[in-house]
């Protein structure tokens, strides 16, 4: 009896971490009661909600919730800003130049093969492989990509798609080029409008700066809850 007892036990915490290894990432579905979740407040033109992808990215989420919790983002400003592409924010020089992790310095990229870069992905900027700081980005590009264009990427790029990002791209945009070259932690789950809205603001042709200083007031991080 305690033999039996004993395998059943063995199957079950097999079973277990089985399905704890072949958990993926569901990019889109909406934040679950409880969850950690962010309120981008840009002044003048409303807020972006993101959700977080702890598991994947546990570095990328603890250094921009700690960030944000310790009022390190307040008052900076988007400083470059291309439209149907991106809004990249978080540094404290406002020019690209600046910013540091919450550990001092740079810390590892955190690749996903579950997350992609699609349009309202929250990612981290950087300057090369295993460089990321302070500064973030949100994907606005919302132009939808065929498989063949896709498949263009894949060979420019030394990438591959499956089936799952062949359609979301070609449902909701993004910017494939990216993917495993920026680390994925977050996903924009209310907001889009007001993305949009920074992103078609005039910007210096020359560096993507806007003319006039998009604010990050504040970054409320809370629970999420219906």
């Amino acid at each position: 009896m305690k033999k039996v007892t004993a395998l059943i036990l063995i199957l079950v915490l097999g079973m277990t971490i089985l399905s704890g290894c072949g958990k993926k990432a569901d990019q889109f579905s909406a934040p679950k009661n409880g969850e950690t979740v962010a309120e981008i407040v840009i002044k003048d033109y409303g807020s972006i909600f993101v959700k977080f992808f702890k598991d994947a990215a546990p570095k990328a989420v603890e250094n921009f919730t700690t960030h944000a919790k310790d009022g390190y983002y307040d008052g900076l400003t988007f400083h470059r800003v291309m439209n149907d592409f991106m809004i990249q924010g978080g540094d404290p020089s406002g020019d690209g130049t600046g910013g540091e992790s919450i550990w001092g310095g740079n810390f590892e990229d955190e690749f996903s093969d579950n997350l992609q870069p699609y349009r309202g992905a929250l990612c981290m900027a950087n300057a090369g492989p295993n460089t990321n700081g302070s500064q973030f980005f949100i994907v606005q590009a919302k132009d939808p990509y065929t498989k063949e264009a896709l498949t263009n990427i894949e060979q420019q790029y030394g990438m591959k798609f499956d089936d799952k990002a062949i359609a979301k791209y070609a449902e909701v945009g993004g910017t494939p080029w990216l993917f495993k070259q920026h680390t994925v932690f977050g996903q924009v789950y209310e907001g889009l409008d007001v993305l949009d809205k920074v992103a078609a603001t005039e910007v210096d042709a020359q560096n993507n700066k806007p003319l006039n200083d998009v604010i990050i007031e504040k970054i409320n991080v809370f629970e999420y809850k219906k």
